[in-house]
């Protein structure tokens, strides 16, 4: 097969076109990440969503999971991965990128605000403190956000949980969370933790079997608060590929990751150092806790 458009055909002779390929390739497939389209969770922007058609190749550019990088393409490797790979897709790794940070007035801020509180501290001295506020607080609950801890149970499989890992962009950083979402106006924690999970995971919740208090999500910050939510999942069969569809909303790109109970906080740890990843901090103390049970002996 020859790839026309790239090497003029007056220059299309063994002798020639070996070592244009050898130079041409590489570089061309280190930009390509070969996976089969039912292991991958494809990540669709809206705005950058393209198709196109080599011969009978086809190339879809999306957005792609950086959790896992790609292997190194072998030399001299892409005729061989027009041979054998001709019904798979080929994803163009996009990383998502900040394009400008700008000052945003109050009054244009759509979800939060910022505000100066004035008080008198314990002495009696007046003191300033500036807060960020949501403006999103449902009426019904007096809480911004629920956190959806679970567990997925499935026969053939220990005790698992689900993970979600997206970009942030306060953050410029992929997080690894458990499941979360902001509670509506006529919702209570449990039922934003249903929807939710429902939305970013696919999956039904089979219980919820526990509901903490609220809870400060960044108290020197915000007034933010949340609650978590424990919920139990049961699955049939839980098998690589096999995560049921997401109901995601526009923008939202969410990879979802199932890890071993067992080997939750070396996960996370193993997540923590990788570059632009960042754990969420509480399902990392969470997972500490687990882990400080397990290792540290004080008769608990």
């Amino acid at each position: 097969m020859q790839l026309r458009g790239i090497i003029p055909r007056r220059l299309a002779s063994p002798a020639l076109t070996r070592p244009l390929m050898d130079l041409f390739i590489p570089s061309l497939t280190n930009n390509l990440i070969l996976t089969p389209n039912k292991h991958t969770t494809t990540f669709t922007d809206p705005h950058h969503h393209h198709t196109h058609h080599h011969r009978h190749l086809d190339l879809l550019f999306h957005h792609h999971s950086t959790t896992t990088a790609p292997a190194k393409p072998r030399r001299n490797s892409f005729p061989h991965i027009l041979k054998s790979k001709m019904t798979q897709t080929l994803h163009k790794k996009q990383e998502p990128a900040i394009t400008s940070v700008t000052e945003l007035p109050t009054s244009e801020a759509r979800w939060v605000t910022l505000q100066k509180i004035e008080y008198t501290d314990q002495t009696g001295k007046a003191r300033t403190w500036e807060v960020a506020s949501r403006k999103t607080r449902s009426a019904k609950t007096g809480v911004d956000a629920v956190a959806i801890g679970n567990i997925l149970l499935s026969p053939n499989k220990a005790p698992s949980t689900l993970l979600v890992i997206q970009y942030r962009p306060p953050l410029d950083a992929y997080t690894v969370e458990w499941p979360a979402g902001l509670i509506d106006e006529d919702e209570t924690a449990e039922e934003a933790a249903v929807r939710e999970f429902k939305e970013e995971t696919g999956y039904e919740v089979s219980r919820v079997l526990s509901v903490s208090p609220v809870q400060a999500a960044d108290p020197g910050l915000s007034n933010a608060n949340m609650q978590m939510a424990m919920v139990e999942v049961e699955v049939p069969e839980l098998e690589a590929g096999s995560l049921p569809e997401q109901r995601l909303e526009d923008g939202e790109h969410i990879e979802r990751v199932v890890v071993p109970l067992a080997e939750l906080y070396e996960k996370l740890v193993e997540y923590s150092k990788r570059e632009r990843f960042i754990v969420a901090a509480k399902l990392f103390h969470f997972a500490a806790g687990m882990d400080f049970m397990k290792t540290q002996k004080y008769g608990l």
